[in-house]
């Protein structure tokens, strides 16, 4: 399996670690560490230098109970980041929700979009099929100001698994190719620790769609729930479980920690082999 995102490409035989750099005062667990220009420039060249993969720069919190803010605003915040990292060993990847910072982002060379709302938008679809570049379709139930109140499922995975699905025939309908096409259960958006374990002991179902799986665990107030450990805390919790979800069928693990992340994955791939 492969993933193009721009003129990147990957081969999935190896696990990739996505580091994550929030340029927001609100996130959950850096919130506001990293929200200044250079100290943001300085942790994604860090992440870069730990051995990320691929760096996703946020400028919109989406943590439970997080408000929307504008699309100025979060171009403000993100462009001066992707336009510092121009030209970057490894691909860039914007996250957000919102067309115009996509397209904003893209114009400015990142190699992928990484979407919340999973191209639900007919002008996000249409920003990414025109783009050239990979994108992460992620599966949430509700939005963040409300999807912990009191998500439900009949069949988590199933349920999952068919959103994606229908998610990734509109792509290739759009225009864009399998290849650039990632998908992502969503672990903590609209799901109870009971849904969330249950997608990552069954990630392999969502393999069998045909495309690479991405988990994002790290540090998420699950791993809090099991281990009684604040955000800050959950380093060695947050790498078991990025070692589960590969074990389970994930080709990308999305994290804060990428230095511990790396080191563990190279431990299983030696195993592995």
């Amino acid at each position: 399996m492969f993933l193009h995102c721009g003129n990147f490409q990957f081969d999935l035989s190896r696990p990739l670690v996505m580091g994550i750099v929030n340029v927001t005062p609100d996130s959950f667990s850096d919130g506001g560490q990293h929200f200044q220009r250079d100290a943001a420039l300085a942790h994604a060249q860090q992440l870069i230098a730990e051995g990320a993969d691929i760096i996703d720069i946020g400028g919109e919190s989406t943590r439970p109970g997080a408000q929307p803010i504008g699309v100025q605003e979060e171009l403000d915040r993100v462009l001066p980041i992707i336009e510092g990292l121009r030209g970057a060993p490894v691909p860039i990847s914007i996250d957000t929700c919102k067309p115009q910072v996509m397209q904003a982002a893209i114009a400015a060379d990142v190699q992928m979009v990484n979407d919340i709302n999973a191209l639900q938008d007919a002008a996000a679809m249409n920003a990414v099929a025109t783009g050239n570049v990979a994108v992460c379709l992620m599966h949430k139930q509700g939005n963040p100001q409300t999807m912990q109140t009191q998500p439900h499922y009949q069949n988590v995975v199933a349920e999952v698994g068919e959103f994606l699905r229908e998610r990734i025939a509109a792509a290739e309908a759009a225009g864009i190719r399998r290849e650039h096409i990632v998908i992502d259960p969503g672990f903590g958006f609209g799901k109870t620790l009971a849904h969330n374990l249950d997608l990552l002991r069954r990630l392999d179902k969502l393999r069998e769609l045909g495309v690479p799986v991405l988990a994002g665990l790290s540090r998420k107030s699950m791993l809090g729930a099991l281990t009684g450990r604040e955000a800050g805390d959950r380093v060695a919790a947050s790498v078991a479980a990025a070692l589960i979800a590969v074990q389970n069928g994930a080709s990308i693990v999305r994290v804060h920690d990428v230095r511990e992340t790396v080191d563990a994955l190279k431990i299983w791939n030696a195993v592995k082999l």
